[in-house]
């Protein structure tokens, strides 16, 4: 049996979605006519029901994709594609605290507390106070938060919490607040970065080359579907393709013979001696042969 309370999706002949709280007493209405939710409390998910029209209906269970669909939003919000990497990336999953700012109308805070479940922390902040309302009325609607604390505060001045696992920022300006995400987070942390524009990714690797992080990647991620026919496939006509500018690295303590050992050649040398350059320091020293045969 389907509990009552649950979020369900009802499919229709034509293919059209309709994500919907079963509610006893709480028929659904439509073009093909009325599904009673009474009968659909009976059922199983993946099994079908019938409209007093005689229509049938498929009957899902919404999974985390149609709950992010489905959220309330005054904001853009991250698509799942990005949302999938971010949470990969910054280790989202049991007994893990993350930190988040710019929650938004909280599609990823929904995300991370889905993944983190009842022994990880979402610690979530946001410098408008609507936003941070609106972030938890989703959360509560979508059945997830248990694990979730949410912060009206400006993360200039600090985050909630310290010591977390990762952290993700989804804010204009980030580099302008790149210490007080080193402040809050233990050492070898992961962070991640959301940014729509090529100009916000290069003042944001300035900031990095400027303190204790490694690994640092700048990627683009691309959603393209294909026709889900066994005689007929090829892509379809439309794709999700530009929504922004993932970027990731590592909280990582500099070593000066590990950067002088790594292989370069003449683009790699000039690279990192413009790097030196602006940050006013030595030129690199060679790598030390000591340990070479």
């Amino acid at each position: 049996m389907i509990p009552w309370g649950s979020l369900l999706i009802y499919v229709t002949p034509k293919g059209r979605r309709y994500l919907k709280r079963l509610v006893e007493g709480q028929d659904w209405h439509s073009n093909d006519g009325i599904v009673e939710a009474k009968r659909v409390h009976e059922l199983n998910f993946g099994e079908s029901v019938r409209t007093h029209l005689d229509v049938p209906v498929l009957v899902q269970e919404a999974s985390l994709f149609d709950r992010l669909q489905g959220i309330k939003r005054q904001t853009q919000i991250i698509y799942a594609k990005d949302i999938a990497q971010i949470c990969l990336m910054l280790g989202a999953g049991p007994g893990r605290t993350i930190l988040e700012a710019g929650c938004g109308s909280g599609g990823l805070t929904l995300a991370l507390s889905w993944f983190c479940g009842p022994t990880g922390r979402v610690i979530s902040h946001d410098a408008r106070a609507e936003f941070v309302a609106l972030a938890r009325r989703n959360l509560e609607w979508a059945g997830l938060g248990q694990n979730v604390e949410l912060y009206h505060k400006d993360i200039a001045e600090g985050f909630a919490a310290k010591d977390a696992d990762a952290l993700f920022l989804d804010v204009r300006t980030p580099w302008l607040y790149l210490d007080q995400a080193l402040a809050a987070v233990r050492p070898g942390a992961a962070f991640g970065f959301l940014l729509p524009t090529v100009d916000q990714v290069k003042e944001l690797l300035l900031g990095l080359e400027q303190r204790p992080f490694a690994n640092i990647e700048v990627c683009e991620l691309l959603k393209r579907p294909w026709k889900a026919l066994a005689d007929r496939l090829r892509p379809e006509d439309r794709m999700t393709a530009h929504t922004g500018f993932p970027v990731f690295c590592r909280q990582q303590a500099q070593d000066e013979d590990f950067l002088a050992r790594k292989p370069k050649g003449t683009r790699e040398r000039k690279q990192e001696a413009a790097r030196r350059e602006r940050l006013g320091l030595a030129p690199l020293p060679e790598a030390s042969t000591a340990c070479q045969p």
